[in-house]
């Protein structure tokens, strides 16, 4: 729901808070792409998620002002909420989010202690308010006393594009009060430049990181956090979520054609195209997976010796699963220009989510020549496309020393 760069430091500040840690902190975490398995998920079949290394940050800055500040630069957020007051609320009724989502009567409560507006239920600035006084409240009154502190939070995710830019920001959350409450360490050591969470540790964020998925979504999948939780790739089924052996990190672009669409109409329309003609859907659906399967079976030759011939294999079930996804009905004109584009240029994509516009991402190969790179960018900016050159399975949440940051970054941070 935020967006922005990487980076997470520490640098000792005066005692403040009870048990609290006294420190600047510096996290970031992963957006997602589903990179095969669209639609076919929903039916039961595997889908492959990976961690798309556009990533969001977030800031901790312990203080002794008495206040809890919350800065969303990317949204226009900037709240900040009397420590002593928060204090006093009965928060008995978040006890119940830890195991299940928030009931209606604990959202409006939630509601009341932000001080939202009454029509606020379906703004995502303030649900990402909301996932953050959930998360602050239910780690921190643990503490003899709710700490005093700024949190800023930067991303470079677009928000509403199906990146997963919701669940970085509950992730980095998680970790960042999970972190200055001490219910886990801090794993950077003096000298190094990031450093990332034991597996134990990387559970419990990612169950807060649900939780706070579960204020802004009400019902996600927990595929999103997971991969924001541990990066690389993982495969999805039927709620059943295992991550493979970690790939090298594979070149992509990743095209936004800024058509808006609904993910929740697209879902239906592949489902009674099902009903319609369930045997020449059905089999499209299994074919999808059998391509998931057989990108999970190379993705894991990769992991030890990547070869040219695993590339082309990749392209071929990238070209494959596009044209599944068009017959199931969830294309649209703007990424057929985006693979007519990259086809031109010798490259291949596929959409990635829900489809009907949205985002597309293109394989970049190691051999590909610099200048073919940039005369795609340039095409698919000339159609009106936003576009990164970034990389997937990119690694999970994780704390940086500020030394390690681009300047750009500590100064969105820094709210420069």
């Amino acid at each position: 729901m935020i967006w922005g760069p990487p980076s997470s430091l520490w640098l000792s500040l005066s005692e403040f808070s009870g048990a609290m840690l006294s420190e600047v902190l510096l996290v970031s975490a992963p957006g997602k792409v589903i990179l095969h398995g669209e639609h076919a998920v929903v039916h039961g079949k595997v889908a492959l998620a990976v961690a798309l290394n556009l990533r969001t940050f977030l800031r901790l800055q312990p203080h002794s002002t008495g206040k809890v500040g919350l800065n969303l630069p990317n949204i226009g957020i900037k709240q900040a909420w009397d420590v002593a007051s928060l204090q006093l609320l009965d928060t008995s009724f978040l006890e119940q989010g830890d195991i299940t989502a928030l009931t209606p009567e604990q959202v409006e409560k939630l509601k009341e202690v932000a001080g939202c507006p009454e029509d606020c239920a379906n703004d995502h600035k303030w649900l990402a308010v909301l996932a953050f006084l959930f998360l602050y409240l239910s780690i921190c009154r643990k503490q003899r006393a709710l700490p005093s502190l700024d949190v800023t939070v930067w991303s470079e995710l677009p928000p509403g594009a199906g990146l997963g830019s919701s669940a970085a920001y509950s992730v980095c959350l998680a970790a960042a009060f999970l972190a200055a409450c001490e219910e886990i360490p801090n794993p950077l050591k003096d000298g190094e430049p990031t450093s990332r969470w034991t597996e134990e540790d990387l559970e419990l964020i990612n169950k807060w990181a649900f939780q706070g998925e579960r204020v802004i979504h009400g019902n996600p999948s927990g595929v999103d956090n997971t991969v924001s939780t541990w990066g690389g790739a993982l495969r999805y089924q039927q709620g059943k979520i295992s991550s493979l052996k970690r790939p090298p990190a594979l070149k992509i672009l990743l095209t936004n054609t800024k058509v808006p669409r609904s993910t929740k109409a697209l879902v239906a329309g592949v489902r009674n195209r099902l009903l319609k003609f369930p045997e020449i859907v059905a089999p499209v659906l299994t074919s999808i997976e059998a391509i998931s399967l057989e990108c999970e079976r190379v993705l894991a030759e990769m992991a030890s010796a990547p070869t040219p011939g695993h590339y082309l294999v990749l392209e071929e079930l990238i070209d494959m699963n596009q044209h599944h996804l068009n017959a199931l009905g969830v294309g649209h004109a703007s990424l057929d220009q985006l693979c007519q584009v990259t086809t031109a240029h010798g490259l291949h994509s596929k959409l990635t989510g829900g489809g009907g516009g949205g985002c597309g991402i293109t394989l970049l190969r190691p051999d590909l020549q610099r200048l073919e790179v940039e005369a795609a960018k340039q095409a698919l900016t000339g159609c009106g496309f936003d576009c990164w050159e970034t990389s997937i399975g990119a690694p999970g949440v994780s704390v940086h020393a500020a030394t390690s940051l681009d300047a750009p970054i500590l100064q969105a941070l820094d709210g420069i």
